[in-house]
């Protein structure tokens, strides 16, 4: 039986958060219109005081990455803000096992629910997310001008 755990990111690790962004890059597109990131694409997004960036893995493996707030400020939930896999790992069960890990974690904290928002180009994340229980409750605006749907699930 394979252990999944999280692993905190940090700088001297970017380079595989990096591997694990540019292997997805139809997200990179939707999210800023290029296929690539860079490492300091990765500084600025992994290890930043506001949320917790951590890599997922399988056993030994990097296998993705996984980013979120305790608890927004805007509205006191907790947010996923992603969660994505490297490319070669996607399609096996690995992405609901990750997600299921870190709604253990939210429950260990007390919380009762999670938020989430979804690029609205990106129907592959939208059904998955509906397919782990997240329900539709809004639609709103990225800085960049992107629309994304929110969800939310209750956990606890």
């Amino acid at each position: 039986m394979n252990t999944m755990y999280f692993e905190e990111v940090k700088k001297e690790s970017l380079f595989i958060a990096l591997e694990i962004v540019n292997s997805n890059p139809d997200y990179n597109i939707f999210e800023n219109g290029k296929d690539a990131r860079t490492l300091a694409d990765m500084e600025e997004e992994f290890l930043n005081p506001n949320s917790i960036s951590a890599f997922i893995k399988l056993d030994d493996t990097y296998i993705g990455i996984i980013d979120y707030l305790l608890e927004n400020p805007r509205d006191q939930y907790p947010w996923l803000g992603l969660l994505m896999l490297h490319g070669d790992y996607q399609g096996y069960g690995f992405g609901a096992q990750a997600y299921a890990v870190y709604e253990n974690e939210m429950l260990k904290r007390g919380k009762k629910s999670v938020r989430i928002g979804v690029l609205k180009e990106n129907i592959r994340a939208q059904r998955f997310w509906e397919e782990l229980g997240f329900i539709y409750y809004k639609t709103t605006t990225a800085q960049n001008g992107s629309g994304i749907f929110c969800y939310q699930k209750q956990i606890g």
